[in-house]
């Protein structure tokens, strides 16, 4: 079995290492010379010992995205304790607040509604939204078989 630097490349690899070579002139590794030289030389190479002989002297991608991941991974112990106590924190004002929205709302529902049985029929010379609470009052006694005339929502 051929070795693998005796292994012809493909197009892609080519374009691989090129973008390697730039990746390394952007980060200050190559000068531009340089940079045109090996392009030229990465551009025309055929086999896989070609193309390795060009990135040599730089180093591998594998080290360099480890030690990228290394470094985003930390988590300094304080850092771990504020998320432990903030999270329960930030939980519980927003249940609080879904609590407080949801009391309101239900106390506004019933103010409106308690507005319109004892206002009865004046309610609805208020206009909106006492009038939606003598409609759901009239409505109900009309279920019951008491008279009274039941005025549609829309």
């Amino acid at each position: 079995m051929p070795r693998r630097s005796a292994l012809r490349a493909s197009d892609a690899d080519r374009e691989q290492v090129a973008e390697r070579l730039r990746t390394a002139a952007a980060e200050g590794r190559l000068l531009a010379e340089e940079l045109e030289h090996r392009l030229g030389a990465a551009l025309t190479a055929r086999t896989y010992g070609e193309l390795d002989a060009v990135v040599a002297d730089l180093p591998r991608d594998r080290v360099i995205e480890r030690a990228r991941r290394q470094s985003a991974i930390r988590l300094r112990p304080a850092t771990v304790l504020a998320l432990l106590i903030l999270l329960p924190v930030a939980v519980a004002t927003a249940i609080a607040a879904l609590v407080a929205v949801a009391a309101l709302l239900t106390a506004w529902a019933l103010a409106v509604t308690l507005a319109g049985v004892v206002l009865g029929s004046r309610a609805r010379a208020l206009g909106q939204p006492w009038s939606v609470g003598c409609r759901v009052y009239r409505s109900r006694r009309t279920q019951r078989g008491v008279v009274g005339s039941f005025t549609p929502w829309l």
